[in-house]
């Protein structure tokens, strides 16, 4: 089964990390609260119930860390997390950890992220803390996505009691196949793009959509102007039958869009805005997005346009 960490906000993460503490550590784990230095923990004091096993398990302060990211196909190695630059999350971290090793606050530490975790990036990441903060390699560790998705398969009642939904999250966007049917659509794209291309014959008026919806008129005549003649291509492309599995690719990424728009809407005062985050979101969580941004707006008015998300009004013709 496949867990969408990246669709969750922080704080669904952290109570879904403070959920699998208390089965792994106690019930006398604490959860994440905010440290003098800024810092968010999560504690328990005593004897690890079954981590790292039942015959060796740590004992002592255990604090806790989550550190959770958006990015899709995130690493543990990624310079940004584990650098030896100054402004990488594990630099940062590595000063708050000494400091409690000190003040004796800290007996073991792991580390909890929705990033990949390969051998040789856990080893050198181990070492590093333990040289850097005075601890023993066996009293750190680091939960990377295998391990999470592991537990969570070994103690599916921990899903239940956190009640992890993606859409109750913020408004995010997966891009994965999104950038498949990008990729897909680009040589169709690069033709010449109808000035006028015809408007659908059964479909609600774009401005009465526009006014259900809160889009302001300044932004729809921008949509317009750039991206409107993208989008009978895009539809002649999708009703081709030798492009079924795109088609379907496409469908299922706007059905999760509708869904997350509709669950988020309200904290948007303009579906502009909506527009923008969705782009936004898309081409911070994907290289490939990020170099097709044109195409990739096209595609998401497009969506917009034939109606595949955002709310009707009555059935009009335009």
């Amino acid at each position: 089964m496949r867990y969408f960490f990246e669709d969750l906000a922080e704080a669904q993460f952290e109570d879904l990390t403070v959920e699998i503490m208390r089965t792994l550590f106690g019930l006398g784990v604490s959860a994440f609260a905010s440290g003098p230095d800024g810092g968010r923990d999560a504690k328990f004091h005593g004897t690890a119930a079954r981590f790292p096993s039942t015959s060796d398990p740590w004992v002592g302060i255990t604090i806790g860390q989550a550190k959770h990211t958006n990015a899709l196909n995130a690493h543990f190695s990624d310079p940004d997390f584990s650098g030896a630059t100054e402004s990488s999350v594990i630099s940062k971290e590595i000063p708050r950890v000494r400091s409690l090793v000190r003040a004796r606050k800290l007996d073991n530490y792991i580390l909890f992220s929705n990033r990949r975790l390969g051998a040789n990036a856990d080893d050198a990441i181990i070492d590093r803390i333990a040289a850097d903060c005075g601890l023993q390699t066996k009293n750190i560790a680091l939960a990377g996505v295998e391990y999470l998705e592991s537990i969570l398969r070994s103690f599916p009642e921990i899903s239940v009691r956190t009640k992890v939904n993606p859409f109750d999250g913020p408004l995010l966007a997966s891009s994965q196949e999104l950038a498949e049917v990008i990729l897909a659509l680009s040589s169709a794209l690069h033709s010449e793009v109808p000035d006028e291309p015809p408007m659908p014959v059964d479909r609600v008026s774009f401005s009465s959509k526009n006014l259900t919806n809160g889009m302001t008129e300044e932004f729809a005549r921008l949509l317009t102007r750039n991206y409107l003649g993208y989008s009978h291509t895009i539809q002649q492309f999708l009703s081709e039958p030798a492009n079924a599995d795109i088609l379907e690719q496409y469908q299922g990424i706007t059905e999760e869009f509708e869904l997350k728009v509709v669950a988020k809407r309200r904290n948007f005062q303009a579906f502009d805005d909506v527009f923008n985050h969705l782009t936004d979101t898309l081409f911070a969580r994907d290289p490939v997005l990020a170099r097709h941004k044109r195409l990739t707006r096209a595609l998401v008015f497009h969506m917009y346009f034939a109606c595949d998300i955002g709310s009707e009004d009555v059935a009009t013709t335009n």
